[in-house]
């Protein structure tokens, strides 16, 4: 009986200390990054940024930390003027960062005033995506 309790107890610390796909970063905190590259079509930008408040609300705000890369027609998602502006300032409240494509800016002919304080800017969306992903991020695309 004994062995049989030592066993099962190093197979649960085995199971429980090996790596899996939701492994946490820093023992609470989940890496997502979430593309956003559609256009607003049926109010795709406002879905979007309602899924990201629902999962912080379902899942808990300290157990992720979430980058959304804006970029080719959701760079629009994160301007000042559009019909997200109010959540994007509500999620980045809650920790979610924002980061506008400036290759993405430059095709729809926008500059950094044409967007609020809490968005970030990289020089190209897709490498931004891939980097995070090799640093240990998760892929979201709503």
């Amino acid at each position: 009986m004994i062995n049989y309790s030592i066993a099962l107890t190093i197979f649960f610390i085995a199971s429980f200390s090996s790596s899996s796909a939701f492994a946490a970063t820093d023992d609470s905190t989940q890496k997502i990054v979430m593309q956003l590259t559609r256009g607003n079509d049926n109010f795709a930008h406002r879905k979007s940024f309602f899924q990201i408040d629902k999962v912080l609300s379902e899942i808990g705000e300290n157990k992720l930390k979430i980058v959304v890369v804006a970029y080719e027609d959701g760079i629009h998602a994160l301007t000042q003027n559009s019909s997200t502006a109010q959540m994007l300032t509500k999620l980045s409240n809650r920790g979610v960062i924002f980061k506008a494509c400036k290759i993405s800016m430059k095709a729809w002919d926008l500059s950094e005033d044409d967007f609020p304080l809490e968005v970030e800017f990289v020089s190209a969306g897709a490498p931004e995506m891939i980097r995070r992903q090799l640093s240990g991020y998760k892929y979201w695309k709503p």
